[in-house]
């Protein structure tokens, strides 16, 4: 048992035994190491001004993540190295590459958001295959939102800075690799005062009890969702327990048969595995997952345990068949992830029970599997709707299985059983779209509220049926002609 948390800041070694388990990085920082760079914007994960890079070892390899400093707690860092807008510059004072390429480009006007860009421009160099391309540089940027430039300066920025040679990180890795190795003890972390009580556990083993023992203690993968339940909503959390780092959880197990991802596996680490399992459209959709920031901290099974109805991933896996683990002590069970959520804000989870992993199943040949976002942005924004589908389709054109989930529909994320039985056991064409669009319109009785009203959110949802028919459906010019026409005259051209 330790008890104090220990992480670098740039080169320096801090060890913490009294510190808030819900005090953000973004005000430690600041306000605690006298850090100013690190810019406060919107203290919710958006704006990307907070940015600051996370550095961990995995086996033997040294990871670069960039974070949001505003949503991420201090106690979440036990074991890492966190770099700052003050620790980019070389030890001989001459500027990053990414810096000499925003003074070159000219990428900063006001600069209040230019650190959070450098940060994340930096931890892109570091990334492994990042293509230079337009697209692959504004999803990197996705997460950071300037007002003053036009974000083209930026982009110049980011081409010239991957051109670079190595930066004086690259010399120090070794170095970084044997102090966070020396970091390394396999203890659980106990902190205790009267700002709260911090546990770090060990091993999966390790959580189970302490849940058992506090049924009430928040389990913090990623915190991007409690992160604003403390900056946002100013709630009290008196026990967090932090599950991360928890090797247990941490597992990514691919197989013929599907994908297993543990608790603690971020978006950003499952993103190749379920590219792996689900066709391009739906590899899309993860990568609209928040930002790069988000999807390198937060969960696929925070995502789900938080039970949103309008959390982006349950939906696709949903339709995809996935299956929930769930543990408490030494008991474990399995329920289909549909299963697990039962009304608004109420999850299928007895007292001390926590989800360890989700299985995915791999599509059989026969089997397309589609989804889709709709929100008022194209990045980093909420969905309005999300509709995923699953059909199983024999030779002769019948549809012999069907999985169709919506987020955005329900007071949860849930399965669309009318139309599920409207597509079932027919051939796939016209006449199954009308019925199936008909039978969209009488699952659900979503609400009106500021991101979408009732009428648009079951139009858009019959539209969106449409779109998986033009999209795998009969391929002869007839049918194609005629659903453009349908599209056209349902307003799908507005939501392409």
């Amino acid at each position: 048992m330790r008890h104090g948390i220990r992480f670098y800041v740039g080169n320096e070694c801090h060890t913490l035994a009294d510190v808030a388990p819900t005090r953000t990085l973004l005000d430690w920082l600041r306000e605690d190491r006298g850090l100013t760079g690190t810019k406060e914007g919107c203290n919710e994960g958006d704006c990307g001004a907070c940015t600051v890079l996370v550095v961990r070892l995995e086996g033997d390899r040294l990871v670069w993540r960039a974070v949001n400093a505003c949503i991420q707690f201090v106690s979440m860092l036990d074991g890492a190295q966190v770099l700052t807008i003050e620790d980019v510059r070389a030890p001989d004072g001459s500027l990053h590459p990414v810096q000499q390429a925003m003074v070159d480009q000219h990428g900063s006007q006001c600069g209040f958001c230019t650190p959070g860009f450098v940060m994340s421009m930096v931890a892109g160099r570091k990334a492994d295959g990042l293509a230079q391309d337009e697209h692959a540089i504004d999803d990197m940027l996705a997460g950071n939102l300037c007002r003053c430039t036009g974000y083209a300066p930026i982009v110049r920025a980011m081409r010239q800075a991957m051109e670079a040679g190595p930066d004086h990180f690259d010399a120090q890795a070794h170095a970084i690799a044997d102090r966070l190795r020396a970091l390394r003890d396999g203890a659980t972390v106990e902190l205790g005062g009267p700002a709260g009580r911090l546990t770090i556990p060990a091993t999966g083993d390790a959580l189970a009890q302490t849940m058992l023992a506090d049924p009430d203690a928040r389990i913090v993968a990623g915190a991007t969702d409690v992160g604003l339940w403390v900056t946002k909503g100013m709630r009290d959390l008196p026990h967090i327990v932090t599950i991360g780092q928890v090797p247990d959880l941490r597992r990514i197990e691919c197989s013929a048969d599907g994908v297993y991802l543990g608790a603690a596996v971020t978006w950003q680490e499952a993103r190749a595995a379920l590219a792996d399992i689900l066709p391009q459209p739906d590899a899309e959709v993860i990568r609209r997952i928040g930002s790069v920031q988000v999807r390198n901290s937060g969960t696929v099974c925070g995502n789900i345990a938080n039970g949103s109805p309008i959390g982006d991933g349950p939906p696709v896996l949903i339709a995809a068949g996935a299956k929930l683990h769930l543990r408490r002590g030494d008991a474990r069970r399995v329920i289909a992830l549909e299963d697990f959520f039962i009304d608004y804000g109420k999850q299928d989870r007895a007292p001390g029970e926590f989800v360890e992993g989700v299985s995915i199943p791999r599509p059989t040949p026969d089997t397309v599997v589609r989804a889709w976002k709709v929100s008022k942005r194209f990045d980093q924004d909420i969905s309005a709707i999300l509709g995923a589908f699953s059909l199983t389709i024999a030779p002769d054109g019948t549809i012999t299985n069907a999985r169709v989930a919506f987020g955005g529909m329900a007071a949860t994320p849930r399965r669309a059983s009318r139309t599920e039985a409207a597509l079932e056991g027919r051939k796939w064409d016209e006449t199954t779209l009308a019925a199936a669009r008909q039978a969209m319109m009488d699952d659900f009785a979503p609400i009106t509220d500021m991101r979408a009203s009732d009428w648009y959110r079951r139009t858009v949802a019959a539209n969106l049926l449409t779109r998986l028919y033009a999209d795998c459906g009969p391929r002869d010019a007839r049918a194609q002609t005629s659903v453009r026409a349908a599209c056209t005259a349902a307003g799908e051209h507005a939501h392409g």
